[in-house]
């Protein structure tokens, strides 16, 4: 791998370890978890590499393939976030040293195997780097520790109003199984693929656009989400708190049908993407438990749609690849992958018609949108096992 080279172009040595984080799909789930809400899916067999040595000297210097400038700092004095591609890795280290006793730092190099934009990169970074300091100071996590630190990681140092979709798809995963997570108390089950299910790729269209959750809408979505459930509260007369307290999975989806026409409108749109959303959920896991490949699909696509409409993210080029899958022989269902801003799109394919849909969506897109040429790009994957520390 190249992370291993650049290594020993930087540093004169070979690595002593390299970790691996995998990238997420959440075919349907989308835009629930920061409101405990439930979600489906899969880690993929591409993600997030680092090489690394150890630092006994307690300084962690890290270097990125995608991104320039060499980030440095010591785990005893972390500092404030700058802004830059590693506060995801300052915040990793933040987070573990909350809770354990950190004495070794590490030097490594980082490389993603696709394109940044939403297939959850910055969780896999996160989880990969945990791993790499992790095992450089000799701590073992369990499960849903893990998910735990890279969530405070991401939430309280980076300032992202995450949930736990992205770490626990990361995580949990099992491949050729269909993660369904409640986010509520983290009870989840791994489906299997039914015997009878017929055969799926999973298609990745990047639409040649990066984006950055910490700097888009994401944020305000989610305030808006939660400015509608505290006013739900309030009109039925709830008990309530704080209001970043407030979570739609608190209030019953009889009291949003009662007091829904109340809402302003923006605020109506974001609860109802979470409330169907909750339901395409329950029925798109137990969908997949007999086997119905066709309707799982189906219910992405609706999935997709409620992102557009409801919750009102995605841009133009994202929107225009959603809308040529839609129209493509093949394509069971798929959505915007992540938050919606930018990045890709997934989707769940016919291995058959894999070339065909590739070079039809391509045509397509790049009718639509020809300066994307060079930057647009298709990728074919499997589902994959989440990483363990």
């Amino acid at each position: 791998m190249r992370c291993e080279d650049r290594l020993f172009e930087i540093y004169g040595k070979s690595p002593e370890g390299v970790t691996f984080s995998p990238y997420r799909i959440c075919p349907i789930g989308a835009h629930s978890d920061h409101n405990l809400g439930k979600i489906t899916g899969f880690a993929i067999d591409q993600g997030i590499h680092i090489a690394y040595r150890p630092k006994q000297n307690g300084v962690v210097e890290m270097t990125s393939l995608q991104f320039p400038k060499r980030a440095q700092w010591h785990i005893k004095e972390i500092g404030s976030k700058t802004g830059d591609w590693a506060d995801y890795l300052r915040g990793a280290t933040w987070a573990l040293a909350k809770k354990y006793n950190l004495n070794v730092g590490l030097c490594g190099v980082i490389e993603g195997s696709l394109p940044i934009g939403g297939l959850s990169s910055s969780a896999a970074v996160i989880l990969a780097f945990l791993d790499a300091l992790c095992k450089v100071n000799r701590i073992h996590l369990e499960p849903f520790e893990l998910i735990g630190i890279a969530f405070d990681a991401e939430k309280n140092y980076v300032g992202v109003n995450v949930g736990t979709l992205d770490q626990s798809c990361e995580v949990l995963s099992k491949k050729d199984h269909l993660l369904y997570l409640d986010c509520r108390d983290n009870q989840y089950e791994l489906i299997p693929t039914n015997p009878n299910m017929k055969p799926y790729k999973i298609a990745i269209f990047f639409s040649g656009l990066e984006h950055s959750l910490a700097g888009s809408k994401y944020n305000m979505r989610v305030d808006e989400l939660r400015s509608g459930v505290y006013a739900l509260q309030a009109f039925a007369g709830m008990d309530y708190g704080k209001f970043n307290e407030a979570n739609a999975r608190d209030v019953d989806f009889e009291i949003y049908q009662a007091y829904k026409d109340r809402l302003p409108t923006t605020w109506a749109r974001r609860c109802e993407h979470w409330y169907t959303e909750f339901k395409r959920v329950e029925a798109g896991a137990e969908a997949w438990r007999q086997g119905n490949l066709e309707e799982y699909g189906r219910l992405s696509f609706e999935s997709g749609w409620s992102s557009i409409h409801n919750w009102e993210s995605g841009a133009p080029e994202q929107i225009k690849l959603y809308e040529i899958m839609r129209e493509t022989d093949g394509i069971y269902g798929g959505r915007f992958s992540g938050a919606g801003f930018k990045g890709c799109c997934m989707a769940l394919i016919e291995p058959d018609k894999a070339e065909k849909i590739a070079e039809e969506v391509e045509r397509k897109y790049l009718t639509a949108y020809p300066e994307m040429r060079g930057k647009y790009s298709f990728h074919l994957c499997d589902s994959a096992d989440g990483v363990r520390i």
